[in-house]
């Protein structure tokens, strides 16, 4: 396969956008061929994937990009200005701009750098060859010191030089590299990386919460990161940012029911179908996830199992008494164990279950009070036990009907109300 030596600037949108050409005049005023794109959107162009967002290296120090861009009435905000990172805002749009630098001081969570005018120097301390490739915006001419198209080219996912060091400057990297694997690998992951991946594994304990789980978001958000989750196990990887993963295989069959159904990649219900629900707690705390993640998480374990042989009027039931929010996650996630005529019966419970609309229990407490009885405990008890009636018959019993069954009813014991 021959490699190309540019990218097309005429097909490629992202180039041309109004907005990137903005943010590249207004660095290459100060210094004419200071600046090139990189990373993702280089990378994908080449994989004829879609790009969502512009990273650019620059030879210019963080204090004159931000200059620059502030002279070009540019709104900047200072990302990371230790690693020498600035974002700046065109039209909504975001625009992430370092400095090329090198690693002074790295500790497995953060780096010391030094800034660099060297190309080279830059591509040597990223992490992956496909993520080190530079593009000129002038003419999209590719420079590549770390053979990176190749990879890109063929799904190949390889760590820049030796994998250990690259691992010990981040320890994010273990997981950066199975979500690259997930989203573009082909075939096996190379070898030598896995295993540097099961080797320094522990490294990843000292990582902060909110980066593991943004990544693994990531990660799990892939068209099919099956591959990735399993390589991930068999490197002990995933068991050690979260040790709940428990059912891999589960994840992987509800991915593939997801294609075959054409549903939407979720990575939150990827994440259930892998863990035991009953930890449910011990995850969203372990993962530090948001209260809306948190929520789902345990309205799937309120959801209890789903039994593929109910029919619609025992969800009915299930529902009137309590209405389970997350019915429908734990029917997905069941369904990709089933087999076909369990996997449609659920499938249409949960169809039934997404439209269900609450019935009205046509029995009040006046009404009783009419016929004579009390309020009090007494009265409670008989509705209830009148609503239990009204629920066995699926919902069919009338007014009437009901109060002419209250002779036949006895209320010792119980307590309670209206569900």
């Amino acid at each position: 396969m021959s490699q190309p030596s540019h990218l097309n600037k005429t097909t490629t949108k992202w180039i041309t956008a109004e907005a990137t050409g903005k943010v590249v005049a207004a660095l290459q005023a100060v210094k004419p061929g200071s600046v090139r794109f990189v990373g993702g959107c280089v990378r994908n162009t080449l994989m004829n994937c879609p790009v969502d967002d512009v990273d650019l290296a620059t030879q210019l120090e963080p204090q004159a990009v931000i200059d620059a861009l502030k002279a070009a009435d540019i709104h900047v905000v200072p990302t990371g200005l230790a690693h020498g990172t600035v974002t700046a805002i065109v039209g909504g749009k975001p625009f992430e701009i370092t400095s090329l630098r090198k690693d002074v001081k790295t500790d497995g969570r953060h780096a010391e750098v030094s800034f660099t005018t060297d190309w080279a120097e830059d591509s040597a301390r990223r992490d992956f060859r496909f993520n080190a490739i530079y593009a000129d915006p002038d003419d999209g001419a590719l420079f590549d010191p770390q053979d990176g198209i190749r990879d890109a080219l063929s799904g190949h996912v390889a760590f820049v030089g030796d994998p250990e060091p690259r691992i010990r400057e981040d320890y994010l990297r273990i997981l950066r590299f199975f979500r690259f694997f997930a989203w573009y690998g082909e075939a096996r992951p190379e070898r030598e990386s896995v295993k540097a991946c099961a080797r320094l594994k522990a490294g990843m304990e000292n990582l902060s919460a909110e980066r593991v789980w943004k990544e693994l978001k990531k990660l799990l958000g892939a068209p099919d990161p099956s591959k990735a989750l399993r390589w991930m196990r068999t490197a002990e990887v995933l068991q050690t940012i979260l040790p709940e993963s428990i059912n891999v295989d589960r994840a992987c069959a509800l991915i593939a029911l997801e294609r075959e159904m054409g549903w939407a990649p979720d990575p939150m219900l990827r994440l259930m179908a892998m863990v035991s629900a009953r930890r449910w707690s011990e995850i969203a705390t372990r993962l530090k996830l948001s209260n809306k993640e948190k929520d789902r998480l345990k309205a799937w374990y309120d959801a209890g199992d789903v039994d593929p042989k109910e029919d619609y009027m025992d969800v009915s039931r299930r529902f009137y008494r309590k209405i389970v929010a997350g019915y429908v996650d734990a029917a997905r996630i069941a369904m990709g164990s089933l087999h076909d005529n369990e996997r449609r019966n659920v499938n249409d419970l949960m169809e039934f279950a997404q439209e269900w609309e609450r019935p009205v229990f046509p029995v009040h407490a006046k009404d009783l009070m009419d016929k004579g009885h009390k309020q009090g405990r007494e009265l409670g008890d008989l509705l209830w036990d009148l609503e239990d009636e009204w629920i066995s018959s699926g919902f069919a019993l009338s007014t009437s009907e009901l109060l002419a069954k209250i002779g036949n009813l006895g209320t010792g014991g119980k307590s309670g109300g209206q569900g």
